[in-house]
C-alpha cells in the first residue's frame, strides 16, 4: 500500500491527485506546517532525509521529488496511464513538461514569494522603502520578463492542443498544475483575458472528478503560503 506523506499546502496536493485519477490505492499521512516559519515539521525527516514533500511511500520504497514520483507511479502502478507511447512526439514533450514544472516555471515564483515575503516584514520605517526598492528591482530585472516569457510560452503551447502532452489529458497535466495554480494565486497573476488558453485548460483540469476527490482527501489547499 502506498503512503503519502501529505504537507498541507505543499506540492504533494497532486501527487494525491494522480492517485485518484489511477485509481490507485493510498493512505495518507499528514502534516502541518509552522505556523510562523511556514516550513515543513522535523517529522518528515524520518521519512526522507530533506524532511520535505511530497514524499511517499510504496511498502519500503521511498520516492521523493514530484516529478519522480510522478514518473514511478505512472510505471510502476499506471501500467503506462496518463502517459504517452514510449518513442511518440507525445511522450517527448510528456517528459518535457514533467521537468519544466519544476525546473523553469517554479524558481522565479518562488523568487517573487521570497520577495513579497521581504516585503512585508517587520522591519524598522527608515528600512521599508530600501527592501521595497530592492524588491521592485528583483521583480523589474528577474521576475517579471522571465514569468511572462513562461506564461506566454505556455499559452502559445495550449493553442495548438488540449492538454500539455497532446491531445489527451496525461500525468504532465497533473504536474504542471501546481505552478500554473500559483502563478494564478497572484505570484505572477494572468487572467481569463490576458491567457485564455492557459487558464481554459486550468479550469479543466480543476473541474475533473479526480481533482476534486483529491481535495476532499487532502483537505484545505492553498498553494506557496
Amino acid at each position: 500500500m502506498i503512503t503519502v506523506h501529505h504537507l498541507e499546502n505543499s506540492r504533494s496536493q497532486r501527487v494525491l491527485w494522480l492517485l485518484e485519477e489511477l485509481g490507485t490505492p493510498y493512505t495518507v499521512k499528514r502534516y502541518a506546517r509552522h505556523p510562523k516559519t511556514m516550513l515543513a515539521p522535523p517529522e518528515l525527516k524520518a521519512v526522507h532525509p530533506l524532511g520535505k514533500s511530497p514524499v511517499i511511500d510504496d511498502d519500503g520504497t521511498v520516492v521523493a521529488e514530484s516529478g519522480a514520483i510522478v514518473e514511478y507511479l505512472c510505471t510502476v502502478h499506471g501500467k503506462g496511464r496518463l502517459k504517452p507511447a514510449a518513442g511518440t512526439p507525445e511522450a517527448l514533450r510528456w517528459t518535457y513538461w514533467l521537468h519544466f514544472a519544476e525546473g523553469s516555471l517554479m524558481p522565479p515564483l518562488l523568487v517573487a514569494l521570497i520577495f513579497a515575503k521581504v516585503k512585508s516584514a517587520p522591519v524598522p520605517f527608515f528600512v521599508k522603502p530600501i527592501l521595497k526598492g530592492i524588491a521592485a528591482q528583483v521583480h523589474k530585472a528577474y521576475i517579471d520578463p522571465n514569468v511572462n516569457s513562461l506564461l506566454a510560452f505556455m499559452e502559445a503551447e495550449l493553442a495548438t492542443r488540449e492538454w500539455f502532452a497532446g491531445s489527451a489529458f496525461s500525468a504532465a497535466d497533473v504536474q504542471m498544475s501546481y505552478p500554473v495554480e500559483a502563478a494564478a494565486a497572484g505570484r505572477a497573476g494572468f487572467s481569463a483575458e490576458s491567457h485564455p488558453k492557459l487558464h481554459a485548460w486550468l479550469q479543466r483540469c480543476q473541474a475533473r472528478p479526480a481533482y476534486q476527490r483529491a481535495l476532499e482527501v487532502g483537505g484545505p489547499y492553498s498553494v506557496i503560503p
